[in-house]
């Protein structure tokens, strides 16, 4: 309790060391010695001080300043951002699903109690969606349908991107996509250039095989060439992954538990580098972390066939191992960035002591609550929020954001983080100057981060908000 009353005493003393402590004892000696000089003397120091002197003393602040600003890569500012809600002919109750399964010839008895299991304890509610495709005994997977989803959630999303935003499709410089799984050709950076008639000089950038985590790379490629672009440019990043192609309808387990997780969704960003009357959030950082050359990492989460031709995502029993160590190492360079003085004093001593007194003594966890004010954690399973939930020491209200957003949507991949922002902002909890830290994770292993600052509260507008319909319903118990 003790502890627990005086820390925040000492975390204003360390995080503001130099206006509590330094600031003040520099302008006691300096008093101290102007008292003893005296004001004759101290004039006359002043008028014997050489030309040179005084017109190094203020031109190198201002050089150094100066510098500093010319080499500084410029902001990037996120303008607005949709989230696709598929039309309610997609939707599908985790009742539905179950007898679509008991129906499917590949699923025997046992297959069919492990996934009815399975699905009873994901988190999913009744109110997910599938493509139409997906609906049918036994599902229509076909290189069609799946263009055709393509269309459906895009073409939607970047619509309601627009109109929220009031941008002309012309006025967009780079466009980057990703999608794990499905790669047409054309691509889908392609797909949008046709659709909405863009520029013949935009710089478009189309991912694939990046899993989950995927949308904050996409961010970061799109910042980078913002930066090197001219000011006032936009940049439009759109996420998803389609269900009805990598939807697994065979027997083995090991790769039924994706298929029944991933569902139908898309997320649409503007960014830019001008701040503007209309820019929402600031992009403060991004760290990404990659364990692809452990080979236990490589291959715990990959597209393959089983022993009956049929494609899906297999995960291996290394998943959750691989990912907690993948979260370690980018919380650990992201602490270095984002932590205050105070946590990083606490950490550093915790591991001095664990290093003389040995492994008895325990590391001392930051808390990341004096960091940011909300978390989207990517909601790729229960499992996986109930993981990063323990490690982060985080309450049931940082972690509401997910697993509603799994509950609601489902795993929509990449674009999980983006609905989860949307529910926070749904419930009117940002206020300016606070920070959210976006976390996903993907094949490879990876675990990538984004940190957003809030400069401008949202609109009313329901237009591209997934919550629209449904936020007053939330949260739930599950």
């Amino acid at each position: 309790m003790v502890s627990k009353r005086l820390k925040p005493l000492y975390q204003l003393v360390v995080n503001n060391f130099l206006i509590v402590v330094v600031l003040p004892v520099t302008a006691v000696v300096v008093l101290r010695k102007a008292a003893q000089l005296g004001p004759d003397e101290l004039l006359s120091r002043l008028h014997g001080l050489r030309q040179a002197h005084v017109f190094l003393a203020v031109f190198l602040p201002f050089a150094m300043a100066t510098l500093y600003l010319v080499r500084h890569p410029r902001s990037v500012y996120l303008v607005d951002y949709a989230c696709c809600r598929p039309k309610s002919n997609c939707r599908i109750s985790i009742g539905s699903f179950i007898e679509s399964a008991r129906l499917s010839p590949y699923i025997d008895d046992g297959t069919f109690r492990f996934m009815t299991r399975m699905l009873q304890r994901s988190g999913l509610g009744d109110q997910t969606y599938l493509h139409p495709s997906l609906h049918h005994i036994p599902p229509r997977c076909c290189l069609s349908e799946s263009r055709d989803e393509v269309e459906q959630v895009i073409f939607a999303v970047v619509d309601d991107l627009l109109a929220k935003t009031g941008i002309s499709p012309r006025a967009i410089g780079i466009l980057v996509t990703n999608c794990s799984g499905f790669t047409p050709t054309p691509s889908f950076t392609d797909i949008i250039v046709n659709k909405y008639k863009l520029r013949g000089d935009i710089r478009s950038v189309n991912m694939s095989g990046m899993g989950c985590s995927a949308g904050v790379v996409s961010l970061e490629v799109a910042r980078n060439l913002l930066q090197a672009a001219p000011r006032g440019t936009h940049a439009l990043v759109v996420s998803t992954e389609i269900t009805s192609f990598i939807y697994y309808t065979g027997p083995d387990r090991t790769m039924l538990l994706p298929g029944a997780l991933f569902r139908m969704g898309a997320a649409a960003v503007l960014l830019s580098t001008s701040s503007g009357s209309r820019s929402r959030f600031r992009l403060k950082h991004i760290v990404r972390t990659i364990t692809a050359a452990q080979d236990r990492a490589y291959l715990c989460a990959s597209l393959k066939e089983d022993d009956h031709g049929e494609t899906g995502i297999y995960l291996s029993k290394d998943l959750v191992p691989v990912a907690g160590e993948t979260l370690k190492a980018n919380i650990a360079a992201l602490g270095a960035i984002v932590l205050p003085p105070s946590e990083k004093l606490l950490f550093a001593f915790s591991f001095i002591a664990r290093k003389v007194l040995g492994r008895k003594i325990k590391l001392y966890m930051p808390d990341f609550h004096t960091a940011f004010q909300h978390f989207c954690v990517h909601s790729g399973g229960r499992a996986v929020i109930d993981a990063v939930q323990t490690s982060l020491c985080l309450s049931d209200e940082n972690v509401e954001p997910s697993r509603m957003t799994l509950h609601r949507f489902g795993n929509t991949s990449s674009s999980s983080l983006w609905y989860e922002l949307a529910y926070i902002e749904a419930k009117g909890r940002t206020r300016k100057g606070d920070r959210v830290w976006m976390v996903g994770f993907g094949s490879g292993f990876k675990c990538n981060s984004a940190v957003w600052e809030c400069i401008r509260s949202p609109s009313d507008t329901a237009v591209g908000a997934p919550w629209a319909d449904s936020i007053h319903l939330y949260p739930v118990k599950i």
